[in-house]
C-alpha cells in the first residue's frame, strides 16, 4: 500500500477518528506518525477495544492506546523474510520504515502473498481413472464428481485462487475431453488453465516431466481428487523456511487391529494386545517442489510421487513434511465421497 497517508494520523487524533479510518479502510489498521512521517505507534481493532475494556474514552487522544513498538520491516527486507515474521507473530500488516523510521509503504498479507503465489506453478493431477469409485466414474472423471453442487476440481481451484494462485496445468488422461470442455482456458474463473495430455498413465510425478516451461518458483502440486481447508500460505512459507528442495503434505492416521494382538516369543505367549491403535502419518497428496528437480524426472515413465521421494532420500535430497491439521478428504472410495457430501457441501460460484 503505496498510499499509507490515508491511514496516518497524528497524537493529537482522536480514538473516535481512528476508529472510522480503520472501519473504512481494507488494511484495519492506523499509522500514528508525526510531521515529518516517522512512524511513532501504529492503531487496529484490537487496540480499540482493550482500551475501552480500561474505560479509556473514544474521545481520548490515540496515544492512550497505540501501540508505540510495533513490528516494522526496512525496505531491505525481501518479502519472504517480511512474510516469514507476518506468519510467526500472526501479523496482517507490517509498515515499512527507512533509516529514520519515516514510513514509505504498508505491506499487508493479501497483497504479500497474492504477489508472491502469482509466481507459483499449480499443477492438478487430474488423469487418473478412478477405478474404486464405479460405477459414478464409469462415465466420468473422477475430478468431476460433484460435492456441494460443483465439480471437485472446480472447488479445488477457486481455493486456490482465493490464496492467490492464478497459473494452473491440468494433466488429463481419462475422459480429457469433459475437463477442458468445462473448464476451457479457465478465464470464466479468473485463471490461467492449461492442459498436460498423458499418452498412457504417468502417475502423479512421471506427469511433472511434461511440464512445456521452466518453472521460475516452487511448483505446487497437487492431487485433483481431494479437498482440503489448508493453508497454503502457510504451507509455501514453511518450504521456504525449511530450505528444502522438495515439501510433502503429510496427514496423522489411527488405525486400530479389530482382535487381540498376540505377542509370542518361539512358542510362549508374552502379552495379549486387545485392538491396539496404531499411529501413522500418510501422504496426503499435496507437494511443493523446487523447480530444479523436475530435471531428474524420465520422460515417458510411469512414478508415482511416494517413488519419486524416495529417489530423493536415496540421493541425500532435503525433504520435509507439512503437518495438515486442517480438514482434508481424499475421495478415492465410495464412503469417502459421502463423508465430503457432508463436510464440503457449501456451494461455490465461478
Amino acid at each position: 500500500m503505496k498510499d499509507w497517508q490515508k491511514i496516518a494520523v497524528d497524537l493529537k487524533t482522536s480514538i473516535l477518528e481512528a476508529v472510522q479510518i480503520i472501519d473504512a479502510g481494507s488494511v484495519q489498521i492506523a499509522l500514528v506518525v508525526d510531521e515529518t512521517g516517522k512512524l511513532l505507534g501504529t492503531i487496529t481493532d484490537g487496540d480499540v477495544r482493550r482500551g475501552i475494556l480500561k474505560g479509556i474514552s473514544l474521545e481520548d487522544s490515540v496515544e492512550k492506546i497505540m501501540n508505540t513498538n510495533p513490528t516494522v520491516a526496512s525496505t531491505q527486507d525481501d518479502i519472504q523474510s517480511i512474510l516469514l515474521t507476518m506468519n510467526l507473530k500472526q501479523l496482517l500488516q507490517v509498515p515499512i520504515v527507512d533509516e529514520s523510521k519515516r514510513v514509505i509503504s504498508l505491506q499487508t498479507l493479501n497483497e504479500m502473498a497474492k504477489a508472491d503465489h502469482e509466481e507459483n506453478i499449480v499443477m492438478l493431477m487430474a488423469g487418473g481413472l478412478g477405478l474404486r469409485l464405479r460405477p459414478l466414474t464409469d462415465d466420468i472423471p473422477k475430478p468431476m464428481l460433484k460435492v456441494g453442487g460443483k465439480p471437485v476440481l472446480e472447488k479445488i481451484i477457486v481455493n486456490l485462487l482465493n490464496y492467490g494462485f492464478k497459473r494452473f496445468y491440468i494433466t488429463v488422461h481419462y475422459r480429457a475431453e469433459m475437463l477442458e470442455e468445462y473448464f476451457g482456458d479457465g478465464s470464466e474463473w479468473g485463471a490461467d488453465i492449461r492442459y498436460i495430455h498423458e499418452p498412457v498413465r504417468l502417475g502423479t510425478a512421471g506427469a511433472l516431466a511434461m511440464l512445456p516451461e521452466t518453472a521460475k518458483a516452487p511448483l505446487l502440486v497437487m492431487n485433483a481428487d481431494l479437498l482440503t481447508e489448508v493453508n497454503f500460505h502457510q504451507l509455501l512459507m514453511f518450504h521456504e523456511e525449511q530450505r528444502v528442495q522438495a515439501t510433502m503434505c503429510v496427514r496423522q492416521y489411527d488405525f486400530q487391529v479389530p482382535y487381540g494382538v498376540v505377542d509370542i516369543e518361539r512358542t510362549t505367549i508374552r502379552k495379549i494386545n486387545e485392538k491396539p491403535s496404531h499411529r501413522f502419518c500418510i501422504n496426503a497428496g499435496i507437494y511443493v517442489l523446487d523447480p530444479s528437480l523436475l530435471n531428474d524426472i524420465p520422460k515417458d515413465t510411469y512414478l508415482d510421487m511416494n517413488t519419486f521421494f524416495d529417489g530423493l532420500l536415496s540421493k541425500s535430497q532435503k525433504v520435509s513434511a507439512f503437518a495438515l491439521r486442517e480438514k482434508w478428504i481424499d475421495i478415492g472410495a465410495m464412503n469417502d465421497f459421502v463423508r465430503a457430501q457432508d463436510e464440503f457441501d457449501q456451494d461455490v460460484s465461478k
